[in-house]
């Protein structure tokens, strides 16, 4: 094991899949200095601008001429910067890429990978802070993935650049700097699949993305007072893990699912409503499910704390759903 920044293990990613694919190549702004992150850098000196390459600053143009270029058979690497400004290049996206495979009868495929930085991080403000995630796992067509931690955002990464679908790939810009161990090798993990980041028996909790963090911090805690939390990392959110988090809950009889984005029409809702659909009867307690307040992201610290949900609102929300109630 080696250990690697969340940053480094995407970049190392980017690079190994060049090598062994020589259609993968990535376009967006500013990657020839090695993107607004660095998740680039060094590699346009490694591949050429002809493969690391540079684009106007239209996300439109961007999206659209790596949609053209799936169809003929490349595997562009699309980057987004943001997932606020992918908006902008919505139409080429959802009704494009994601429609193609299904209109010409499957006779093409767009494999393409769209990497979208989302979420909190550092006083970003309201154009720089969303979490978009249930917009795309709305869309037929689209495969939707937010790792967590260094090793998925190397092996998801990968699984995604080889993906004949198009991808839509969420990294969360306060992991960055999050270090984690690699394994040596080739490292490729399925889509589709998710993580058990920590086992228990008394409550599942299910997440992704940066939340992962918080629902580990608050378990640790809720172990001090005898509560054992089961995290399910979906890393996958489309197609999401639908057998694991069934087969927790089974087990414990209690579902709290927590995510960054809003609410409001969050992606929680459909694995709540899910499990209350096919578990209604093994249930010990009513779905709960926890994310932000239906508010824009604030510039200010103090403000942005309060869209923000955090491990004390996580480890309430347990405790909550471990209290007698009658399921109806």
């Amino acid at each position: 094991m080696a250990m690697s920044t969340y940053l480094e293990a995407g970049r190392r990613a980017v690079m190994e899949e060049m090598q062994r694919d020589g259609t993968v190549w990535p376009l967006g702004e500013d990657l020839g200095r090695g993107g607004v992150f660095g998740q680039y850098k060094g590699l346009q000196e490694m591949f050429g601008a002809g493969r690391i390459a540079d684009t106007p600053i239209s996300e439109a143009c961007i999206m659209g001429a790596a949609v053209g270029a799936a169809m003929t058979g490349t595997r562009p690497i699309v980057e987004m910067r943001f997932s606020d400004f992918a908006l902008c290049a919505v139409d080429e996206l959802v009704n494009q890429a994601a429609k193609a495979r299904f209109m010409f009868g499957g006779q093409m495929r767009v494999p393409l990978v769209v990497r979208e930085p989302v979420g909190m991080w550092r006083s970003s403000a309201a154009q720089h802070s969303q979490s978009l995630e249930s917009w795309y796992t709305h869309i037929p067509g689209l495969v939707v993935v937010a790792p967590a931690t260094a090793a998925d955002n190397l092996g998801l990464l990968k699984a995604s650049i080889r993906c004949d679908d198009p991808v839509v790939y969420m990294e969360h810009k306060n992991l960055w700097s999050m270090e984690g161990e690699l394994p040596e090798g080739e490292h490729v993990v399925p889509l589709g699949q998710a993580a058990i980041a920590r086992e228990g028996h008394d409550v599942t909790v299910v997440t992704w993305s940066g939340m992962r963090h918080g629902c580990m911090k608050a378990a640790e805690t809720l172990a001090g007072e005898g509560i054992e939390a089961e995290v399910i990392d979906l890393r996958t959110l489309w197609p999401w893990d639908r057998e694991a988090v069934f087969a927790s809950v089974e087990k414990t009889g209690r579902l709290l699912v927590v995510h960054e984005a809003v609410a409001v029409s969050g992606f929680g809702a459909e694995i709540a409503a899910s499990v209350a659909e096919a578990l209604h009867f093994r249930l010990k307690a009513p779905v709960a499910r926890l994310g932000a307040p239906r508010i824009p992201v604030a510039y200010a610290p103090t403000m942005e704390d309060e869209a923000r949900v955090s491990t004390e609102q996580i480890v309430e929300a347990v405790r909550k759903t471990m209290q007698p109630e009658t399921v109806a």
